[in-house]
């Protein structure tokens, strides 16, 4: 009898151990997939929340953001984990990174879906290991009620009227932030050192990312911020304000591209390809203007608050930057800004 019940014990527990490796929660990894983005991306006022309920409604996965601050510092954190970063599409890069993030290694080149339809002008990887998301041009983005006469060009920029009135953002943690280094080495050449030693006076501060800095800006800390020219549709969309402008400049502005890439180790890669299809399609598109305030690389409607975004009549698309550039911007920036 007790080898009866012993064995009945036993039944009874390995039938339980393969019913538990067929059920739902054990498939859950399965029916997931894990995106990396910067924070504003993912914040309450990003896309990331309507991008979270589209995706999950349509595909019938999980999706799962994980934000790291602003996009410098999703390179970073992805070039020091690797292969065992717990992704499978990083987004949110730029072209800025091209060759950094391709010569790691971890994108694998996949088309998705609807790739046709992307604007020529943004594709900047011919090997499709990074798909452009959306895209805007850099400008400084000013209070018209602090600042009637706005500046229009670099060199306006280090004028005494602009002392200690400029947000600035850090190049080696933001996207923005490098887009800008790389415009003033653009203009300047050789001479950008010398350009920022005429800068350093008007630099209110320097932020670690965006959000960070536009925050500071919003709250009336300085007039004048690194952004875009597609900032203030956002204003007058939720604010009903056209108080906010972006300066338009005679150098003209440089064309900023984000992008996604599927990860090669990706964990759950099929999950990953259909989310890459689904950033090309209207309904991801249509949450970029609001939800980014940027523009969508797909032809679809933009919304009426954004005829105030401004056109520059010259796109500029710089060379990307260097490590070896960074440490010297830090360098210098070490040695003007020391209290």
């Amino acid at each position: 009898m007790y080898r009866r019940r012993g064995f009945f014990i036993i039944s009874i527990a390995l039938f339980l151990l393969l019913a538990s490796c067929f059920s739902p929660e054990k498939n859950t990894a399965g029916n997931t997939v894990t995106v990396w983005t910067y924070d504003s991306f993912d914040s309450e006022w990003g896309p990331g929340p309507e991008v979270k309920k589209r995706f999950e409604d349509e595909s019938g996965l999980v999706l799962n953001f994980a934000a790291y601050g602003d996009a410098g510092e999703l390179l970073s954190r992805l070039l020091l984990e690797g292969e065992k970063a717990d992704a499978d599409v990083i987004l949110g890069l730029d072209q800025n990174m091209l060759s950094r993030a391709l010569s790691s290694g971890f994108f694998e080149s996949y088309t998705p879906a609807g790739f046709e339809k992307v604007f020529e002008d943004v594709r900047v990887d011919s090997t499709n290991r990074l798909i452009p998301m959306d895209y805007s041009y850099f400008a400084f983005v000013y209070d018209s009620e602090a600042v009637a006469n706005p500046p229009r060009s670099l060199e306006e920029l280090t004028g005494e009227r602009f002392t200690k009135k400029i947000i600035l953002l850090d190049p080696r943690t933001s996207s923005p932030g490098q887009g800008f280094f790389a415009w003033t080495r653009e203009v300047y050449g050789t001479a950008w050192p010398e350009y920022w030693r005429r800068l350093a006076p008007s630099i209110f501060t320097i932020a670690d990312g965006w959000s960070s800095g536009y925050g500071l800006f919003n709250s009336g800390e300085a007039p004048l911020v690194l952004s875009y020219t597609t900032s203030p549709g956002y204003h007058l969309e939720y604010e009903n304000t056209e108080r906010y402008r972006a300066a338009i400049f005679s150098e003209g502005h440089p064309l900023q591209v984000e992008l996604a890439g599927l990860l090669r180790a990706a964990p759950n890669k099929e999950n990953g390809r259909r989310f890459m299809d689904f950033m090309l399609s209207p309904s991801f598109q249509e949450t970029i203007p609001l939800g980014n305030l940027m523009y969508p690389v797909i032809d679809i409607a933009l919304p009426d608050s954004f005829r105030i975004n401004p056109k520059s009549d010259k796109t500029l698309l710089p060379a990307e930057v260097s490590n070896s550039e960074l440490d010297a911007w830090a360098g210098l920036m070490s040695e003007l800004l020391s209290p």
